[in-house]
């Protein structure tokens, strides 16, 4: 489906993108102005629908990022890259191979000789060129839409040399968003459980990376448990559970700008999934006291905790709608466990689902449209979504040991993590990976991880 767009103009989304990417920490953006391109009669701009896209994938050139230095064309040909993989990792773009260009870089950016671009397929352009001053860096990017050469999107970004990866995946999110109407999910973070040794004795430390899995790093050395990371609504800070303190469960807050933490609080036995709330100012979890689990809210400035949940079973894994309005958690209340949703004062409780064996881990979408979930029995384990009230249960995908899904920040896909066989120095072991997958049950692909991984927590957009 296309959409008529005035000639050569961001669009407000455009704009309004751009405006955004001035709160990103060392990074600050501005849109550019039309460039010199010829007109086609009737003018036009792509927008393609995601259910478009999914079966016929958007053909799109990325050639390299000019440069006048050896370093702004190192840096612009590893911009292009990053680029090029997120958008093919997407399932919804078909970027071309450089080998079927026929114009270079240097001149696509001064002025793009669009029949040179559609003559090989391509539907979407980018141009761009690097400047590299001392250690900060330059890049002016535009996108075009080549059958009527019209300028969809110009921006300009200015950051530290070494932000040169995260320019690639803000003008990734860019693109996604100016061709599919929708935002996009590169510019983000993903932490998650690694794990080492023998599987009864694992070593469970927190990772984080980026989502296509560069940048990689450890939070904790290992020296205690680490479990269930959550991201604070502004990306900043991990909850999750140590088991630090004479193997007591506690809750312990962790700021990643700096390293420190503190702890939420210790709870008497165990203690399961902290997450957030949307607003960012309290935790909801799961507790267990004399026998039971029960739904807990703490209050991060007060400390003061909230019980919403009693009745003699096994309350967990509990998730705010965005809105903050309701949380889904899984129970054994009605015998079995299932999905139960309630309201965020703990009133209103239903079951929502009703399939063929046991429901757990569910987390709502930042759409507010799907709760994922994890369904095992009969001996396999299932990903899957459904709607908040139940209705619309479909599977994504089944195997054997599956579980712990986590949405992106636009909720158009999902990451969990895998357990495969695997044989280690005795001949027995298993491995843990994670995966991802669109929320339609295509394109299903693994994260590489130094290690293996499990329980992942996608962040919310980092600008």
């Amino acid at each position: 489906m296309r959409t008529d767009l005035r000639h050569l103009t961001l669009s407000r989304r455009g704009a309004l993108r751009a405006a955004a990417v001035l709160a990103a920490p060392g990074i600050a953006a501005w849109p550019l102005g039309p460039a010199r391109a010829q007109q086609a009669a009737g003018g036009g701009g792509a927008v393609i629908s995601i259910e478009t896209a999914r079966t016929n994938p958007i053909p799109i050139a990325v050639p390299d990022l000019a440069g006048a230095t050896p370093d702004a064309q190192r840096i612009g040909r590893d911009i292009a890259r990053v680029i090029q993989s997120n958008l093919r990792n997407s399932g919804l773009f078909r970027p071309i191979e450089r080998e079927a260009f026929l114009q270079t870089p240097e001149a696509a950016a001064a002025t793009p000789r669009f029949q040179d671009w559609r003559v090989i397929g391509a539907q979407a352009l980018t141009t761009g060129r690097v400047d590299v001053q001392g250690d900060r860096l330059r890049v002016e990017f535009r996108l075009w839409d080549v059958l009527p050469e019209q300028q969809l999107q110009g921006t300009a970004f200015t950051a530290p040399v070494q932000n040169w990866r995260r320019i690639a995946h803000l003008i990734s999110d860019v693109i996604y968003e100016r061709l599919l109407g929708e935002k996009g999910y590169f510019d983000t973070r993903v932490v998650y459980v690694s794990e080492t040794g023998p599987r009864d004795r694992r070593t469970r430390r927190l990772a984080i990376m980026d989502q296509d899995g560069e940048n990689h790093r450890f939070l904790t050395d290992g020296a205690y448990a680490a479990l269930t990371p959550r991201f604070h609504p502004s990306a900043d800070r991990v909850a999750f559970m140590s088991y630090q303190a004479r193997g007591e469960p506690r809750v312990v807050l962790l700021d990643l700008g700096t390293g420190r933490t503190e702890v939420l609080g210790s709870f008497p036995g165990m203690t399961l999934s902290p997450r957030f709330s949307p607003d960012g100012r309290s935790v909801v979890l799961s507790a267990t006291r004399g026998g039971d689990a029960n739904i807990y809210v703490v209050d991060l400035a007060t400390r003061r905790e909230r019980q919403l949940t009693s009745g003699g079973g096994l309350d967990v894994s509990p998730c705010y709608s965005p809105d903050g309005t309701q949380i889904v958690f899984n129970s054994d209340r009605g015998g079995d466990q299932q999905l139960y949703v309630m309201d965020a004062n703990g009133g209103n409780i239903r079951r929502i689902s009703f399939g063929r064996g046991r429901y757990a881990t569910p987390v709502w979408s930042p759409r507010g449209d799907l709760i994922a979930f994890t369904r095992f029995g009969g001996g396999s384990f299932a990903i899957g979504v459904m709607r908040p009230d139940g209705s619309g249960e479909r599977i994504l995908t089944e195997g054997w040991a599956m579980e712990g899904p986590t949405f992106a920040p636009n909720g158009r896909v999902l990451m969990f993590y895998r357990e495969t066989p695997a044989r280690d120095a005795r001949g027995s072991g298993y491995s843990a990976r994670l995966a991802s997958i669109d929320i339609a049950g295509f394109n299903e692909r693994q994260i590489a991880t130094p290690t293996d991984a499990t329980d992942p927590a996608w962040s919310p957009l980092l600008s």
